[in-house]
């Protein structure tokens, strides 16, 4: 059954299985995020994935890990209209071809945008980025917790929410600056060719810079 809750301003509503048909519906870009029993590709599976368009609510989707019949879920994965803004997307689009069988794209990452133009830092993590640019404190507590519990913890579905708040105003920022230093054209192919790398780390060249000399 899905569940509605109210908390710090933010709307959020969890789902069983799959995000209902008409939720998000119209969004032109939906920050999404994922969790998982690890971060190891190929043994941990994918639990939930948390959605947002930016206008105040989060979709908290507990996934049927028997079956990842998610029909509406991956159909906005790879609706051609619908751009996906991630914080290290690589992860997350690996996941969902392995356990939703989809590319996902198109896609715009954070991470990325963050490593191209604060090149002044190596702090590129998402609570980092977010307290200097949006100046907000992101808790990490329920980082590592079961996400494959058969019942979310309120704290873990806030956290989970709370992961997607921010992207659509980080994905702001991060472009003036992108723009500013003349490094936008640069990010715009490094989020084209960022589900491609994805499907090598899946291919088994997780570890491996395809680019390198040796």
């Amino acid at each position: 059954m899905d569940r509605r809750s109210e908390r710090f301003s933010v709307t959020t509503y969890t789902h069983r299985g799959d995000l209902p048909a008409d939720a998000l519906a119209g969004a032109s870009a939906v920050a999404i995020d994922s969790e998982t029993m690890g971060l190891r590709l190929g043994r941990d599976p994918l639990c939930v994935v948390q959605l947002s368009d930016g206008g105040g609510d989060a979709h908290v989707v507990q996934l049927d890990r028997a079956t990842y019949d998610a029909p509406n879920l991956k159909r906005l994965l790879t609706d051609p209209g619908v751009l996906k803004l991630f914080h290290f997307g690589r992860f997350d689009i690996a996941m969902f071809w392995l356990h939703l069988g989809v590319v996902t794209a198109p896609v715009y990452c954070t991470k990325i945008a963050s490593k191209l133009a604060r090149t002044y830092t190596d702090r590129h993590g998402l609570k980092d980025v977010t307290k200097e640019l949006l100046n907000v404190d992101l808790s990490k507590v329920q980082q590592s917790s079961d996400w494959g519990a058969a019942d979310l913890s309120e704290e873990q579905v806030a956290y989970a929410a709370s992961d997607v708040m921010h992207l659509h105003a980080l994905r702001q920022r991060l472009d003036q600056m992108l723009v500013r230093e003349g490094r936008d054209g640069l990010a715009r192919a490094c989020f084209e060719f960022l589900p491609h790398r994805a499907l090598l780390d899946v291919a088994g060249w997780e570890d491996v810079d395809i680019f390198a000399h040796s």
